[in-house]
């Protein structure tokens, strides 16, 4: 099959190649056609074993005979680039261009030999002659002005090729890695506006507008760009962003609980606007309590989310409403969602656990607590707490002086640290001691109230 195709390209050539010699020297004689052909014939064969040399020699000896036949300079730039001497692969490519510009293949030479030498400035003057004899280079010419950093010129012929040939997933690469700059996302924000008032049913363009107006905290934007989305596309996942707001405007529970789910489901929609949803419908829920379930629900979405930990975030907005019940259940799922014991959430727990009185829960948890974080006084306070109201005042008496080794500049718990013990000693019956700690803390309330 190889020396078939050998035979086909070379009589092919050929059959140029004596169409050449015929137009640029008719007066060559019959002998000096029939020695061109054979010193072609041995170029083509010495190339296709890979003694690149020899058929350079051959080709030159062909350049003697008719030295204006742009095939030969074409087969010298091939073999001299097999060979790596680029220059002189350059040089017979362009040569060959100059003889015959309308043939892209001896612009693809000069191509080649520009990327295998990283030269991407040179490749993208060649291109810009190259694609106006086959547009589908514009392709190379992208990753050229990507390889330049010429983002802006990158940026727009991505735009064009997505509009009149339709995006790919390595173009979309690039665009991404561009506008990760914030100097260029201005640009791709107005065409981005520009290709949905020409193409307003395209959903892609919406989504891309509302994920650079998200990166830039841009919410009213993403919020206008939602509306006009759902005025054109009211089947788009981001449509029930502004139907669930209309919902909970017109009080519409179901239908804000069924809009929300669609949205906290998408895998479409940034995190930031499913924050903000959930923010919305927690507000709603504190006035209209019975959709407290589906608030349930809807923070169960967000329990793998690396970012916030949605959880503990809403359990301190009902901590802050004092519903100390709600913020008990939701700091009990931010510590099962968490993959390591964080301290902030367990002590609002733990103050929590207090506010309602579960003591032995408050006990069992510090013990625990304590034995990894052994240096934190905030827990022997509780531990010390949790016991006097147990009345198991010894325990009381041993957690709290233990933690005062751990008191540093902290006025407001060493005033705590300082009653719990006075109840402690009050309760052993040591009198004397009761006195001197309900004194002492008498004494630092008192210095607070100057600070």
């Amino acid at each position: 099959m190889k020396k078939k195709a050998l035979l086909l390209l070379f009589f092919v050539l050929l059959s140029n190649s004596n169409r050449l010699l015929a137009q640029t020297q008719p007066e060559v004689s019959k002998q000096d056609t029939a020695t061109f052909q054979e010193y072609f014939y041995e170029s083509l064969k010495q190339k296709a074993i890979e003694n690149y040399d020899k058929a350079i020699n051959a080709l030159q000896q062909c350049q003697t005979i008719d030295p204006q036949n742009a095939t030969i300079y074409f087969e010298l730039g091939k073999n001299y680039l097999a060979l790596k001497q680029y220059q002189n692969a350059y040089s017979s490519f362009e040569h060959a261009t100059q003889i015959d510009p309308s043939n892209k293949w001896f612009w693809v030479g000069m191509y080649d030999v520009s990327y295998a030498t990283k030269d991407y400035s040179t490749g993208i003057k060649v291109l810009d002659k190259l694609i106006v004899l086959d547009p589908k280079f514009k392709e190379d010419l992208v990753s050229l002005y990507m390889n330049t950093r010429a983002f802006d010129k990158a940026l727009d012929l991505i735009n064009a090729l997505n509009e009149h040939v339709g995006s790919t997933d390595r173009r979309e690469a690039y665009k991404l890695q561009i506008l990760s700059e914030p100097k260029y996302q201005t640009a791709e924000i107005a065409n981005l506006e520009t290709q949905i008032q020409k193409y307003p049913k395209v959903e892609s363009n919406y989504i891309a507008l509302i994920y650079l107006y998200s990166k830039n905290n841009s919410l009213g934007k993403v919020a206008l760009t939602v509306k006009k989305l759902e005025q054109h596309i009211p089947t788009s996942e981001w449509a029930q962003v502004s139907l669930f707001k209309n919902y909970l405007e017109n009080n519409q529970g179901p239908k804000a609980v069924q809009a929300m789910t669609i949205v906290l489901k998408s895998t479409q929609i940034d995190s930031k606007i499913k924050h903000r949803v959930l923010n919305e419908f927690l507000l709603f829920v504190t006035k209209n309590p019975q959709y407290s379930p589906d608030l349930d629900t809807a923070i169960s979405y967000f329990d793998h989310d690396p970012e916030i930990n949605v959880a503990l975030e809403i359990g301190k907005f009902y901590h802050s409403k004092k519903q100390f019940d709600k913020a008990i259940t939701l700091y009990q799922k931010a510590i099962k969602n968490s993959n390591t014991t964080d301290l902030e959430t367990n002590l609002l727990l733990l103050e929590a656990y207090v506010a309602v009185q579960k003591f032995e829960e408050v006990a069992r948890q510090t013990e625990a607590l304590l034995g990894l974080f052994p240096a934190q006084p905030q827990l022997y306070y509780y531990s010390g707490l949790a016991y006097n109201q147990l009345q198991q005042f010894q325990k009381a008496k041993d957690a709290l002086e233990s933690g005062q080794d751990y008191l540093i500049e902290d006025l407001p718990l060493e005033i705590n640290f300082n009653i719990q013990l006075g109840q402690a000693y009050s309760g052993l019956g040591d009198t004397k001691k009761k006195e001197f700690y309900f004194s002492k803390a008498n004494k630092l309330v008192t210095e607070s109230k100057k600070q």
